[in-house]
């Protein structure tokens, strides 16, 4: 059955523009901090002799390159459907959330690289300056503040591309925390310690980079929504009046919406216009009260005036 559009398709293109708006500013801070924070750090840790300083502004920097990602991919998906694209623009957030990935198991290498050269230096580590330490604290506190504000705007949008960004913010406290204990530790005489805290730090990121490009390759590969999800839309089209079950109930994600495929059974009696009708009925409640994109409706005829709900 080819779907009609429900009367709340209207609002659809309204609702992508704000939560593109909603991205790109906070994506404009997190990018006024990035910079700020690789400058510093950098500077820091070059005059201070701090390698891991100097690897958590590599981190920055790399934050600094998604946060471009993330603008670009915002302004590609939040287009309207066009001939090329039926379906929307919604894969560039998902497609945005594999680079993102990609960029930071690269910057973890690098990180993990330089780390392992100034332990096997011939003169060994060196001890830091004490302006290293305050530089971390300082990076410490404005990631953390950075994560919380990102997050709490990607949550009321909805984005998984901004939440991947905003947990990556989150990845780069927990970094800085490393940052500082390590040259807490080399200032108290353990000068292994600095290096040692750079190659931490290269672990996370490379965590968080492995997790960022398995989820968006699964997106990529058409999974499927979560079990509570469908679940959700099961029970919601089952509720619509004249639905007698369903079956072969199949989704997959697109960006942060979900396409639906769906066999609904109707009593075999009714005419084609009165299953039709109960068919677009049930997809106009899915897409009112679920993040469904579309639905793909086909009505099975059943021989008996019984009604049995599906399980």
């Amino acid at each position: 059955m080819r779907p009609e559009l429900p009367e709340n398709d209207a609002r659809r293109p309204t609702d992508a523009q704000a939560r593109y708006s909603a991205g790109w500013r906070s994506t404009l801070v997190s990018v006024a901090v990035n910079i700020g924070l690789t400058i510093a750090q950098g500077a820091a840790g070059i005059i201070s002799g701090s390698q891991a300083l100097i690897a958590d502004a590599a981190h920055s920097l790399s934050d600094l390159l998604s946060d471009f990602v993330v603008l670009a991919a915002g302004a590609q998906s939040s287009k309207d459907p066009d001939a090329d694209h039926q379906y929307g623009h919604l894969r560039f957030e998902t497609a945005a959330s594999l680079v993102l990935g990609v960029l930071l198991l690269t910057a973890a290498a690098g990180m993990l690289w330089a780390a392992l050269g100034k332990l096997q230096h011939p003169a060994g580590p060196q001890p830091v300056q004490p302006m290293a330490l305050w530089v971390a604290v300082v990076a410490l506190a404005s990631k953390e503040l950075l994560f919380r504000y990102m997050l709490a705007v990607a949550r009321r949008v909805r984005s998984s591309m901004l939440v991947a960004n905003a947990w990556h913010a989150h990845s780069d406290a927990a970094s800085s925390l490393v940052v500082a204990l390590g040259i807490a530790g080399n200032l108290l005489g353990y000068h292994s310690l600095d290096p040692i805290a750079a190659m931490v730090v290269a672990l996370m990121v490379a965590r968080m980079g492995l997790r960022f490009s398995w989820d968006a390759l699964n997106d990529l590969m058409d999974r499927a929504a979560d079990k509570v999800t469908v679940a959700d839309i099961r029970a919601t089209m089952l509720g619509t009046p004249g639905v007698l079950g369903l079956h072969d109930l199949r989704t997959r994600k697109m960006g942060d919406q979900v396409l639906v495929d769906v066999h609904l059974e109707v009593e075999a009696t009714l005419t084609v216009a009165q299953g039709h009708a109960i068919a677009v009925d049930a997809r106009r409640r899915t897409m009112e009260h679920h993040r469904v994109l579309n639905v793909m409706t086909h009505v099975d005829p059943v021989y008996f005036t019984k009604t049995l709900k599906a399980e």
